[in-house]
């Protein structure tokens, strides 16, 4: 088996040959995964996972599973599901912050379960929840280490991606996670330069998990490239100026900017020394591929980012498109030149993409901080005023 995983994982060719549009009996999920890219969940939430619909999902070719504190705050204060747990914990003198994290390691570790089957088939290569470090600590680099030490620890599951925001701070602790072989989900990444010190970060952590003795095919990462976030900020901005004609396409151009250069670097000198040591390649992660535009395809950032050794994650709604009228084919190095052309036409109006993606980026740590205490607050807000006392008490020791 373990001879069998080495091929599967190595076996790598990026300018494969494959007809343009894949039909047969497979759903459109299972077309996608033939082409090359695995579809994940950007979701999680109990109910979800009790109701065996999870399970349906991966066994209709949903290989993983992402979450990010909005998507706690959205779950655990949105409904009831959760309500008997955390008044148990809450009656045992727990805080809030630390009934947080009970239930949500819970979710991370039956979801965990549901999708090892998806792990053990691909050898390691899906099968992944992902459970983020406290954006709190998004500016700690030490911190973020021994946190996702512990996470990854306490969960104790080899299909788990603990999420590391890709900020100046996160990039130091990312290699050093791959260093000690922990599966690294880094996230909220917008520029190309950004992308590029990410897999900086992964490939000397392999290189230092090698050095170290370290077997680097057990340890698996993904590069979170957040995409219509993009034109949520280009777009008024080209609005404003009467530059209709790009409207739409900053963030596509963006992402194929990206995916050429994981190309590039995939496929060196460098890391074909440590891939035939069985190191596997850090796959992009399409993030943030929702829609938000009504005036766009729902499938917008779906369709436009098909390709091989990627990965889409997509909210229940962007999914539902998907397996309804996504027409599957490899598009997204249909057309790189026009890609490139857009991109290098924006400093040529006057706009600064570095400064628009360094923006993103403070703003999107900033937002699931927003998240994160609202989330917290509101556990608090639910529990007696004797076990806030506790809880206090219990969060300064």
């Amino acid at each position: 088996m373990e001879g069998d995983c080495y091929a599967a994982t190595n076996n790598i060719i990026f300018n494969k040959a494959s007809k343009n549009i894949i039909g047969g009996n497979m759903n459109r999920i299972q077309q996608l995964h033939k082409i090359g890219q695995s579809i994940w969940l950007d979701n999680i939430e109990r109910s979800l996972i009790t109701s065996g619909r999870l399970a349906e999902l991966v066994d209709m070719g949903i290989r993983g599973v992402t979450s990010n504190p909005s998507i706690f705050e959205k779950a655990i204060v949105g409904g009831a599901a959760y309500d008997d747990d955390i008044a148990r914990l809450a009656s045992s003198g727990k805080s809030a912050m630390k009934i947080y994290e009970a239930v949500a390691v819970e979710d991370i570790s039956l979801a965990a379960d549901v999708l090892r089957k998806v792990f053990n088939e691909s050898c390691g290569e899906d099968g992944y929840v992902s459970l983020e470090v406290s954006p709190l600590i998004a500016d700690d680099t030490e911190t973020t280490i021994s946190e996702a030490r512990r996470l990854f620890k306490l969960i104790d599951r080899p299909n788990i991606m603990i999420k590391v925001p890709a900020t100046r701070e996160g990039m130091p602790a990312v290699r050093k996670l791959i260093g000690e072989g922990i599966n690294i989900n880094a996230t909220l990444i917008f520029s190309v330069s950004q992308y590029e010190e990410i897999a900086e970060a992964y490939i000397s952590g392999i290189e230092d998990l090698i050095a170290a003795g370290g077997d680097p095919s057990s340890v698996a990462s993904v590069a979170s490239i957040f995409v219509s976030r993009l034109d949520g900020k280009i777009d008024p901005i080209l609005e404003s100026m009467g530059i209709v004609e790009l409207r739409g396409e900053i963030a596509i151009a963006n992402s194929t900017s990206v995916y050429s250069r994981f190309k590039e670097i995939f496929a060196g000198e460098r890391w074909q020394a440590l891939s035939e040591k069985g190191a596997r390649v850090q796959r992009v992660l399409w993030a943030s591929t929702g829609t938000k535009n009504p005036e766009y395809s729902d499938l917008l950032y779906v369709y436009n980012l098909v390709g091989p050794q990627t990965v889409n994650t997509l909210p229940g709604k962007t999914l539902d498109a998907l397996i309804d009228h996504l027409l599957v084919e490899e598009t997204i190095m249909r057309d790189p030149e026009s890609a490139k052309k857009a991109i290098e036409r924006l400093p040529q109006i006057g706009i600064d993409l570095d400064k628009i993606n360094d923006m993103l980026l403070q703003e999107g740590v900033e937002k699931f901080a927003v998240s994160f205490n609202s989330l917290i607050d509101s556990i608090e807000s639910a529990m007696p005023t004797d076990n806030l006392l506790n809880g206090f008490a219990d969060s300064l020791h």
